[in-house]
């Protein structure tokens, strides 16, 4: 399997970045596809996830109504859109596969269900 990250980078606090997760090796339509951060000295934490068909998708709260996950299967991508950025979002985001399996959807609290991950991209947020 392969999962990269792109996108990330610097940017101003109310600026916008947009995260990409290509997938390779996998049958991507078998699988959830989730976002996670680590904060520097923080634990990582789930973000946001959308369900293998794109039919559920759920955010943190901390980011819910500025982030907004999509995916494109025949692509084998997924994306990440982040608006109203603040300092507080810095952070390695990685993307991550879950087997499709569980009847409640994808999990952001759950991370052992994920078994495929990325290396990460920086994005990191000045004041």
């Amino acid at each position: 399997f392969q999962l990269v990250e792109s996108g990330g980078g610097l940017v101003q606090s109310g600026g916008s970045l947009r995260l990409s997760c290509a997938v390779s090796y996998v049958t991507v339509d078998y699988y959830h596809i989730g976002w996670f951060r680590q904060a520097p000295g923080k634990e990582r934490e789930g973000i946001s996830c959308i369900d293998n068909n794109g039919g559920g998708s759920k955010y943190a709260d901390s980011v819910k109504g500025r982030f907004t996950i999509s995916r494109d299967n025949a692509a084998k991508m997924g994306y990440l859109q982040m608006s109203s950025l603040t300092p507080e979002d810095t952070g390695n985001y990685s993307c991550a596969l879950a087997w499709w399996g569980s009847a409640t959807g994808c999990s952001l609290t759950e991370q052992s269900e994920y078994v495929y991950w990325g290396q990460g991209t920086q994005v990191s947020v000045s004041s």
